[in-house]
């Protein structure tokens, strides 16, 4: 069974947390027990029940590059009004 990155399972509801869990632990018996081919079924399942956080993700990460954007922005306004004083002092 592949997990999911901390990231990802952070973003998890904790239903959804403990469903992940649970399907986990049945497709690790699974695998132990040889049985493949329901495994990957059960890896199919948490495949989609990861989806949700992984959008959640996603717009964290639009969220913070918004914010960097907005901050460079307001950095390059500030020094080019200070170049503009410091060439009116001359």
């Amino acid at each position: 069974m592949r997990h999911c990155s901390v990231q990802v399972r952070g973003l998890l509801t904790r239903e959804e947390l403990d469903r992940y869990n649970a399907l986990m632990e049945v497709g690790s018996f699974l695998e132990s027990q040889n049985r493949y081919d329901l495994a990957y079924t059960v890896q199919k399942e948490v495949d989609l029940l990861i989806q949700p956080a992984i959008e959640r993700l996603k717009d964290k990460g639009r969220a913070r590059d918004k914010a960097t954007q907005e901050y460079l922005e307001a950095k390059e306004r500030e020094a080019m009004a200070t170049n503009e004083d410091d060439k009116d002092d001359e």
